[in-house]
């Protein structure tokens, strides 16, 4: 089956080439402008804060490139190696065939595939992050996030997938379906008990305090009709000094998030102008079609395992040859469909900024001004040391929300 390998490189070479042509292009378009303010963000940022700016964007860059290259050639090295199916029957020796030992393959190699990754982490966090004033987390703490993540994902995910392997024994040829449906029910859940049972191992999340800030955050929400029964605060600042806000949850369920940095960065105005863009997601359903096209993007996901599952050409073709389980169909799925996904975000970074643009509108007639989310935007923006001229074709791959200078535009168009 040399024609599957060689796809597969060829697919690998040509998304390491756009991943690397992307990130060039960006540094380009960042050292172009790195001895001048572009004049329309001359009152976002000093002179001082643009170049750190610029130092911090062009260091990310080339770290990216760095991983970039060292995930394509583990990628490569992993599925040439053969690896992937020796361990296979290495495993088969110790724990058999059954459905306990097939679902302990998958969660042994995802533990064993996330150790390469283990380094750049830490440069991240603790050199690249540190240097530019943005971590807070200490090398215990990192550390305990990493065990506890992984503890997490095998309390969850390693029932998950021995009930998606069992589907097989009692549905046959139409387990994908069920499993579908298994899997989308199973993300609706978690977008309710993630916040309430998991997010609290990890930090601390308390009701924003009584006072002005409440009144008016809380009055906002009424008016905007979200009539929301709390607004959390999470400590944030443990870990990093990046500000965000997101929206968690449906239904009743719903809940806003604030971080304690954004907090502290921004004034009463600006919060209430931000919470007004959280809601505007809510408000304007699109929560409800991020989860429709999730779901039409898994189904397609468990039609196709299932496909290459019952394709001897495929096992063969990555030295499963024989192996009558699902895992192996799982496993490939799950590390070589990036290199075909990959070039579909700006589709689905387009449906994003969509909304983003819309939920932006929402906030400025909520507030009944646009001045209060452009003066917010511009703090995050500065705070965060964001990228102010990334390269089009950079932030068309992505960025999942337009730039500051697309939003201030639309805010502030007539």
């Amino acid at each position: 089956m040399y024609w599957l390998i060689t796809t597969f490189i060829i697919l690998l070479v040509l998304d390491l080439a756009k991943s690397i042509t992307l990130d060039l292009l960006n540094a380009k378009n960042i050292r172009a402008n790195k001895d001048r303010i572009p004049d329309a963000y001359r009152e976002v940022m000093d002179k001082e804060t643009y170049q750190k700016s610029v130092a911090y964007s062009l260091e990310k860059s080339r770290f990216s490139l760095i991983t970039t290259v060292y995930g394509g050639l583990l990628l490569l090295l992993l599925v040439l190696s053969g690896f992937l199916p020796w361990l296979w029957f290495f495993l088969e020796n110790f724990w058999g065939t059954s459905l306990w030992a097939q679902a302990g393959y998958l969660v042994v190699l995802t533990l064993l595939l996330a150790i390469p990754e283990l380094p750049f982490d830490w440069y991240s966090t603790f050199k690249l992050e540190e240097k530019y004033g943005f971590n807070k987390s200490t090398l215990g703490l990192w550390i305990s996030d990493k065990i506890k993540g992984s503890l997490v994902g095998f309390v969850i995910g390693f029932p998950l997938i021995c009930l998606l392997l069992k589907l097989v024994d009692w549905l046959g040829h139409n387990w994908w379906l069920w499993g579908f449906g298994v899997v989308f029910i199973f993300q609706l859940l978690m977008m309710i008990l993630y916040p309430k049972l998991i997010m609290p191992l990890f930090n601390k999340l308390e009701p924003l305090k009584s006072g002005e800030l409440k009144d008016e955050l809380m009055g906002l929400s009424n008016k905007a009709g979200f009539a929301a029964k709390t607004i959390e605060v999470m400590d944030g600042s443990k870990r990093s000094g990046h500000s965000n806000a997101f929206f968690t949850g449906f239904g009743k369920f719903r809940r806003i998030v604030l971080y304690d940095t954004l907090m502290e960065q921004l004034k009463n105005n600006e919060l209430k102008a931000v919470l007004a863009h959280e809601i505007g997601h809510y408000k304007l359903g699109h929560i409800p079609k991020m989860i429709t096209m999730s779901g039409i993007s898994m189904l397609v996901g468990f039609w196709l395992i299932a496909y290459l599952a019952g394709a001897p050409w495929f096992y063969a073709g990555f030295g499963f040859a024989g192996i009558a389980s699902l895992a192996p169909a799982f496993l490939l799925f799950s590390i070589l469909s990036g290199l075909v996904t990959s070039w579909l975000s700006p589709l689905s970074n387009i449906l994003s900024r969509k909304h983003e643009y819309e939920a932006d509108a929402f906030a400025r007639n909520a507030m009944e001004e646009p001045n209060s989310l452009v003066a917010a935007l511009r703090k995050l923006n500065e705070k965060n040391l964001s990228n102010l001229t990334p390269h089009p074709l950079y932030s068309c791959f992505y960025y999942s929300h337009p730039t500051l200078m697309e939003r201030e535009k639309a805010l502030l168009k007539s």
